[in-house]
């Protein structure tokens, strides 16, 4: 019934939240508490794995050997308890943020944000393709009222671009590699070791792999990107729902889903279907951050940043070696800690300075020095330096690539580590050290942070980018157990 429960706790949180909708303290209280429970949840399912327990669950037979089906295994469960829990922090931060702001539609943003949050369990806990692809396609709309928010003409153009390439490309070519595998394997099952092996040859076994990777846009693989950075539109709270909570990780987590469970890496390995795949993630891990250094608006910065970690994620599981899917795997925590604290900063200086661009930001760090701090911790975080967590998965990641004798995303990976040095540590340096632009009125303001609420989730998940570098073995022990 666990499973049951993760999935009908965030859609009765999004009915009872509608339903309060006339009571703002009482809707954010039923968002808090929906949020809690869920984490709870999840919680008691990832122990239950620990202790050796099999929970699955068969909820409806669509055709025979086709079912909406749910099973527990690692990596879902280190999904879902990212999602879970940065769920509560971005809720706690939402409320000082939608307040402070004097955001319109509220309701309709917490009820879409539970939803997308049901979905996204569906996606941790789906037992084959068939499942998880579903709930896939409800993520994608349960989070365009999201990302459509403000309901501006630009907002509504970016809607477009978001549902274009996300509907586009799963319809068009993750569905097309779906019922492709049905005909091949006769099955959709997540299994060890995949279900393809022996079944075809190796040349569809590259084509099919390729449908897979390119048809999962949530993944932001370029050239198929553009929809995240288009969604910045969106209020903060949505873009680090987009960047750390739900999309892209959903992204990359089915990347890796499908890589471990549908081929295997011992097929991938021996076939070197992944390798052109591994050079388009490096690619995109390079071409983003150069992008990235350009960008003066604060979130298109942020936003180009997370298209290249998401690279790193995708290219650990192309080296299909155990330690880049144990690379890959952590990254998706650590980086989920760093980007969502980076993302809070940038709505917190929003909120309260009403600066958006970098050029603006000369000498924030006098008037919002926890924020610029986290946005420091963040920072560091992201670029893999200690004592952050991101630095043991850009280990792995590292470690993935000699042990597969790949010297060229070896060269990628520092530089763009470097390169992440380059456009997210001079903001934080121009926050603390240079003058502001107009030093008296920026000294006579005096502390002018945002809303507590927000600083209480920051203060959160700077702990949580500390603690992953202290405390990274349940991260590691879950990802090991998948590669062992």
């Amino acid at each position: 019934m666990l499973i049951e429960f993760a999935l009908l706790v965030p859609t009765v949180g999004a009915l009872l939240i509608g339903l309060s909708r006339c009571y703002p303290n009482l809707r954010e209280a039923i968002t808090l508490l929906t949020a809690l429970t869920l984490f709870i949840i999840v919680s008691k399912l990832y122990l239950a794995l620990d202790a050796g327990i099999v929970i699955s669950l068969d909820l409806i037979e669509v055709v025979p050997g086709l079912s909406l089906s749910f099973a527990i295994e690692p990596l879902g469960i280190l999904f879902g308890l990212v999602a879970s829990f940065l769920w509560i922090v971005t809720s706690i931060y939402s409320i000082g943020y939608m307040r402070a702001h004097k955001e319109q539609h509220q309701t309709r943003f917490y009820v879409c944000f539970s939803l997308a949050l049901a979905s996204v369990m569906g996606i941790a806990f789906s037992a084959n393709m068939f499942t998880l692809f579903v709930f896939y396609e409800l993520l994608t709309l349960t989070t365009y009222p999201l990302v459509t928010h403000s309901g501006t003409d630009e907002a509504k153009r970016s809607g477009r671009i978001y549902l274009g390439y996300l509907l586009g490309t799963s319809i068009g070519l993750q569905l097309l590699a779906i019922v492709w595998t049905w005909t091949i394997a006769g099955t959709l099952d997540f299994t060890d070791g995949g279900i393809l092996s022996g079944k075809t040859s190796d040349v569809v076994i590259t084509v099919l792999f390729a449908l897979y990777v390119l048809g999962i846009g949530k993944a932001a693989l370029m050239p198929f990107h553009r929809w995240l950075p288009a969604a910045m539109v969106a209020p903060t709270p949505v873009s680090a729902l987009l960047h750390a909570v739900a999309i892209v990780k959903a992204g990359v987590f089915t990347v890796l889903k499908v890589t471990l469970y549908i081929f295997g890496i011992d097929l991938l390995a021996t076939t070197g279907a992944s390798e052109w795949l591994m050079y388009m993630a490096t690619a995109t891990i390079l071409i983003a951050s150069i992008i990235a250094m350009g960008k003066d608006n604060l979130k298109a910065r942020l936003a180009y940043s997370t298209v290249s970690q998401l690279g790193y994620i995708v290219l650990g599981a192309m080296l299909a070696t155990s330690m880049g899917i144990i690379g890959s795997g952590m990254h998706i925590a650590m980086h989920a800690f760093g980007k969502i604290t980076l993302f809070f900063s940038a709505g917190a200086i929003m909120v309260a300075s009403h600066k958006t661009e970098i050029s603006q930001m000369r000498g924030l760090g006098r008037t919002m020095p926890f924020t610029m701090m986290a946005f420091l911790i963040g920072s560091l975080s992201v670029i893999g330096l200690p004592p952050m967590g991101g630095m043991w998965s850009k280990w792995f990641l590292v470690m993935g690539t000699l042990e597969s004798k790949h010297y060229i995303p070896l060269f990628v990976l520092l530089l763009s580590s470097l390169l992440n040095v380059a456009y997210l540590l001079p903001i934080a340096i121009r926050g603390f050290f240079s003058k502001p632009v107009s030093e008296h009125e920026e000294i006579k303001k005096g502390i002018h942070e945002a809303p507590l609420p927000c600083l209480i989730a920051m203060a959160i998940t700077c702990l949580g980018c500390i603690a992953l570098f202290f405390y990274p073995e349940p991260v590691y022990e879950l990802m090991q157990s998948i590669v062992k």
